[in-house]
């Protein structure tokens, strides 16, 4: 396993682009949390998922944001349905857009796979709603 994280343009790209969408925060977080263990799966979707598929221009970071929603919310991946809804507001899809989005997991993945995504999508709304207020409340 390796000692340290590849210097390779496409890691520095993704890692950019992964900052971009999901934050720093949270891209902090998954690093400090790292070990040798799972740095080469690190090292793996910050090249491979951020670095080639996510920097691509052909599509929006929006449509991109659309399109993985509806295709975790397919499979079942309800953190990473949790965690990309987060990232729509560094990624420019709007809650209109996600519930199109479930709305075509209900007609081409199944009504439970949609009713499940729309249950986690609700609460995270609800979290990042109330996140929100609260900032607002301590501004003033």
């Amino acid at each position: 396993m390796a000692d340290s994280p590849p210097s390779s343009a496409r890691y520095t790209q993704g890692l950019a682009t992964r900052r971009a969408v999901l934050g720093d925060a949270h891209v902090d977080r998954a690093l400090a949390n790292e070990t040798p263990f799972d740095q080469p799966f690190q090292e793996l979707i910050t090249e491979a998922a951020w670095g080639n598929v996510w920097s691509r221009e052909a599509w929006s970071k929006r449509e991109r944001s659309i399109v993985t929603i509806a295709l975790l919310a397919a499979l079942g991946q309800d953190e990473e349905v949790a965690m990309h809804v987060r990232a729509t507001q560094n990624t420019g899809a709007t809650r209109d857009d996600v519930c199109e989005a479930l709305l075509h997991v209900a007609i081409y993945a199944g009504v439970p796979a949609a009713n499940h995504a729309f249950k986690i999508v609700k609460a995270v709304y609800a979290e990042m709603d109330a996140a929100g207020a609260k900032a607002g409340e301590e501004a003033e």
